[in-house]
């Protein structure tokens, strides 16, 4: 990483070297021509006769000539300068993007990779438990729910990273039906109760609220919602589901009481791979998939998600269809 970094350090030394000796090299060019043009004003008039009758004439009009010739150095000069500057910035802004991307890319991988061995090495270290030990029927209930948490989360893991690339490169066509929201909802609260029966869930659900969408996508929007608002709240936090109709638009939001969200950070949460903190210290979960999506699946479902600070602490997600 080190090194990487010098490297970025030596290359951004060497393309503002090179930029500062191309501007010099259009100035010098600028002040050589001028100065030729100069001359040659000078030389001109000293071989003007001064007894020749139309001598102020032939002044006026080398003096039009170097004016003109000024004019023309200043129009290409300044032409040159700002395409070189405009290539410049397009240049410079492209690279700190795929240097960026390329960064988030790792972190990436490196959440993917913690996320994907923690689930697999406590459903192996359950799974050898039962074959090593007899235990009675409540432990191993107890132990098969575990696995089957982790499996879920495998599975989550593995829909937010295909849905993602599907519905980039086009691979994934919603279908268009009507959906009980309202029942779907329930579905994945209920889903999130029985995995994680300690935390405390909330819902406010008005029945029979439809909408037009895919019925995978829009299950795949809540999960993602709630997943979140489980990240990031503390145990003893209230997670509140909410679904409601208001006049043409039906709302659907996600309240948790975590730490909340800077207005700063509201700004990029929902970028791809964003993740706040760095990857190599951060605490919480994630891949930086999951809003993301939730805002591809809105925008697909020509809906809005937008996030707002809860009363009194946390957040609230909000998607208006």
């Amino acid at each position: 990483m080190l090194f990487k970094k010098q490297r970025l350090a030596v290359a951004t030394t060497v393309y503002w070297v090179l930029l500062a000796y191309i501007v010099a090299g259009l100035v010098w060019w600028f002040i050589a021509l001028e100065t030729q043009n100069r001359q040659m004003t000078t030389y001109q008039l000293q071989l003007l006769s001064p007894h020749d009758p139309h001598h102020a004439a032939r002044s006026a009009a080398i003096f039009a000539d170097e004016k003109g010739h000024t004019a023309e150095y200043v129009g290409e000069g300044s032409t040159f300068l700002f395409l070189i500057l405009l290539g410049a910035l397009f240049v410079y802004r492209e690279v700190r993007r795929q240097i960026r991307l390329q960064t988030q890319q790792q972190n990436f991988m490196m959440a993917v990779t913690h996320e994907l061995k923690t689930p697999i090495a406590v459903t192996k270290l359950n799974l050898e438990t039962l074959i090593k030990h007899k235990l009675d029927g409540e432990k191993q209930q107890k132990i098969i729910r575990t696995a089957l948490q982790e499996t879920n989360r495998l599975d989550a893991l593995a829909n937010n990273i295909l849905v993602a690339s599907q519905l980039e490169g086009g691979g994934y066509v919603p279908t268009k039906e009507v959906l009980d929201l309202s029942d779907l909802s329930e579905h994945c609260l209920r889903d999130y109760r029985s995995r994680f029966p300690d935390r405390e869930w909330t819902a406010n659900i008005q029945p029979g609220t439809t909408v037009i969408g895919d019925s995978f996508l829009l299950q795949l929007l809540v999960s993602n919602l709630l997943e979140n608002a489980l990240k990031y709240s503390p145990r003893e936090g209230v997670i509140a589901l909410t679904l409601e109709k208001k006049g043409r638009h039906t709302l659907l939001s996600v309240k948790d009481q975590g730490p909340g969200i800077s207005d700063e950070e509201k700004k990029k949460i929902f970028a791809k791979f964003y993740r706040s903190g760095q990857e190599s210290t951060r605490q919480t979960k994630g891949t930086g998939l999951g809003l993301y999506l939730c805002r591809k699946i809105a925008e697909d479902h020509e809906a809005t998600l937008k996030v707002a600070d809860n009363s009194p602490v946390g957040s609230n997600f909000t998607v208006t269809f």
